[in-house]
Order: structure tokens, then C-alpha cells, then sequence
């Protein structure tokens, strides 16, 4: 397998190679998972240390199983009474992270690059959980592999990305993951929720739900991000839901074996129809989960199988 990262900050780096590789290794956890022995000997005798400066269910509690079916030992600590909110600097805890020599350590924090800045002060393989409006890498792998398994391929499909572009992370490092793999890639949403410079991003941009979802293969919704909005973005949930939220006649206009996807947390009656979402013809909003702890177990059994290599480097060395 192709995969020579120490970290994993983002989908920018990597290669359609790297991206097959952790997509192909997600593939066997995801038949691992589904079987009555769960567990794996990949992450034995190494620490994973989880912090989230911001709060999230989905994301932190799919890492902590991914470290702990790898077999890891799995150390979640709690930001919110961290010495951060005491003052500390984010280079102070990356040296008292050190002292605690963790093998891997995930995290999501506020503000973009700060993952980055972590990464060049810890002596372990970083993985992004989210930065910022910057990325999260492993959301778009895990939308990859669910488009890749209800599709048969991840090249040369119609997909439309719907809603709230400019606070998102995750419609980042999808558009650059589509990207790559040679897909045609809509956004689609009000002017207001686009951020400056789209027309650089090389994807189509419609401000009519309707027209972004022509004959598209896949639709994929996504979160009103609300906390991050800090001015009058949308008149009322109400006129956006009419004008942009996902209901039945507007995904009509899609192709008839389109498939709907959301990163979740979903606003139902916001974002989309609450009967959309939980159409199993059509909604893979609950593959997306399942995918999340596969695609988490393969980007962590990836790095760690890089650290090892260059700590038994380095043994040799001395």
C-alpha cells in the first residue's frame, strides 16, 4: 500500500494513490467490523491520546473505538478544563504531550492550522479531526468510501454539495478528494454561505438547488453552521429550508438512483427532510457512521505502520 505521510492534516498532500490505499484498508475493517471478533492486533503496545478543543460525538467517539478495536491504548482528554482554558499555550501542551511519549494523537481544535502547528512540536503521527474552516480529512475519506461502495467507483461522478460552503470543513476537503479523483463537483447554495474566492476552488457553483441537482449521482447536505456565523447569512431557517433544504420535489431533479449523505449533526426541517433522511432507498446517512470507524482504523493503522518503520530506523541507526 501507498501511504508515506507521518500525519494526516489534510486531503491536500495526499495522492489518488494514498487516498486508494486508505480507502482499500478502510474496506477490510469495515468486513472486520461486521463480524463477531471485532478487535485487531494493528495499534498493540502503542498510546492514542484524543483532544477535541471543540465538542463532537460522532467524530471523537468513532476514534476511540477505531484506536480501541486496533488495540490501542486510548486516552481521552477533556479540553473544555484543560490548562489551555487556564492559559496555556497550544506549544506548552504539545511539550507536555511529549513527556507523555503517545504514539498517535488525534485532534480537533477551533481555529485553522493549529493541528498543524501540533504536528511540528509532538514527536508522534498526528491526525486532523477537524481545524478550523481549514479541513477534516478523515470525513472526506469516509464520504469516499461510502460514495465508492453504493457507486462501484469514485471517478467520473456528478456530485452536488449543498448548503453552508463557506463555514464548512468538510465540504473542503471534499471538493479537494472529489477533485482528485476526477470527479464533476457542484455547490450549491445562497451567495451568502459562498466564501470569497469559489471560482478558484474549479467546481461548479449554483445558487438554485434545482439546478445544482441535475441529474447528479450524489447529493450530499450539509450542517447550518450556526456557531460560526457571527451576521444575517439566511433571512430565517424557515426561507432557507424552502429555497435549500433537501425535500422530495428537489430530489427529483437528481438522477433516480442518487444517494443523499450528511456529516451529521443533521436540522431536520433545516437542511433536509426529515423523511429524506431516513429513506434507506435513498438516505446513506447511517453507511457514512459505520464507514467512519473503518476509515478512522485504516488512517491510524497506516501511520502507525510508518512510525514503527521510522523508530526501528532509528534503532538501526544508533
Amino acid at each position: 500500500m501507498t501511504f508515506a505521510h507521518r500525519h494526516l492534516l489534510g486531503i491536500e498532500p495526499l495522492s489518488q494513490a494514498d487516498i486508494t490505499s486508505v480507502l482499500d484498508l478502510a474496506d477490510q475493517y469495515v468486513t472486520l467490523n461486521r463480524g463477531a471478533q471485532k478487535h485487531s492486533d494493528a495499534l498493540a503496545g502503542l498510546t492514542q491520546i484524543n483532544m477535541f478543543f471543540e465538542n463532537s460525538t460522532r467524530t471523537q467517539s468513532s476514534f476511540e473505538l477505531a484506536g480501541k478495536r486496533l488495540g490501542a491504548d486510548v486516552m481521552n482528554m477533556s479540553m473544555q478544563t484543560s490548562s489551555v482554558k487556564k492559559g496555556e499555550t497550544l506549544i506548552d501542551t504539545a511539550l507536555t504531550l511529549n513527556a507523555m511519549h503517545p504514539d498517535l494523537l488525534v485532534v480537533r481544535h477551533p481555529n485553522s492550522g493549529a493541528v498543524a502547528l501540533l504536528a511540528q512540536k509532538v514527536n508522534c503521527a498526528v491526525l486532523n479531526a477537524g481545524d478550523g474552516r481549514h479541513e477534516h480529512p478523515t470525513q472526506a475519506l469516509l464520504d469516499a468510501l461510502t460514495i465508492r461502495r453504493k457507486k462501484g467507483r469514485l471517478h467520473r461522478l456528478t456530485i452536488a454539495i449543498c448548503g453552508d460552503i463557506a463555514h464548512s470543513r468538510v465540504a473542503r476537503s471534499n471538493l479537494i478528494l472529489l477533485g482528485k479523483m476526477e470527479n464533476r463537483v457542484r455547490l450549491v447554495g445562497p451567495p451568502t454561505l459562498m466564501p470569497a474566492g469559489i471560482g478558484e476552488f474549479g467546481a461548479e457553483v449554483c445558487h438554485d438547488m434545482r439546478e445544482g441537482l441535475k441529474d447528479a449521482d450524489v447529493v450530499m447536505m450539509l450542517r447550518l453552521q450556526k456557531e460560526r456565523m457571527d451576521g444575517g447569512f439566511i433571512p430565517s431557517e424557515r426561507e432557507y429550508y424552502h429555497r435549500y433544504g433537501l425535500d422530495a420535489e428537489k430530489l427529483s431533479h437528481a438522477k433516480p438512483d442518487a444517494i443523499v449523505m450528511h456529516p451529521g449533526p443533521m436540522n431536520r426541517g433545516v437542511e433536509i427532510d426529515g423523511a429524506i433522511a431516513d429513506d434507506i432507498n435513498r438516505s446513506v446517512i447511517q453507511e457514512q457512521v459505520e464507514m467512519g470507524v473503518a476509515v478512522r482504523m485504516a488512517a491510524m493503522d497506516l501511520l502507525a505502520r510508518n512510525l514503527r518503520a521510522e523508530r526501528a530506523g532509528k534503532d538501526v541507526a544508533v
